[in-house]
């Protein structure tokens, strides 16, 4: 036998010895999280629009960052009245949330995210004040 053939078998011997180990398992993979709220206190209804039963829903796409605070907030659909839109959009940016995960990670998500303005069943009390200054004028 010439020494190439030998050295090759050799080489394949050895090649195949490793063939009836078991395989050493897979570190585990974290599976994946979505994002969760964390703190999200409503907006401030404006007495008097709600007291006028001016309501609606304002909707707005969120970037969640890794660090789960609120990023981009842009507005998607409005509630048909500015000054709702500018308090949920407020609210919505000083809101908590813990971040979604991928492979373990934290990583940034994108979200859509209603606020519901609905006038109050019945009017409270300070609504009538407000309704009696201004057919007042004031």
């Amino acid at each position: 036998m010439k020494l190439s053939s030998i050295l090759l078998s050799s080489v394949a011997v050895a090649a195949l010895a490793g063939c009836n180990k078991p395989a050493e398992p897979a570190a585990p993979v974290a599976p994946p999280t979505e994002v969760a709220a964390v703190k999200t206190p409503p907006p401030e209804y404006p007495i008097e629009l709600a007291c006028q039963g001016i309501g609606g829903t304002s909707t707005f796409r969120v970037v969640i960052g890794a660090d789960g605070a609120p990023g981009e907030v842009a507005l998607v659909t409005g509630s048909g009245n500015t000054q709702l839109d500018v308090q949920a959009k407020k609210a919505v940016q000083a809101w908590q949330f813990k971040a979604a995960t991928r492979a373990g990670q934290p990583v940034s998500t994108t979200i859509q995210v209603p606020i519901s303005f609905n006038p109050p069943q019945p009017k409270p009390d300070q609504c009538f004040a407000i309704e009696e200054r201004l057919r007042q004028g004031g």
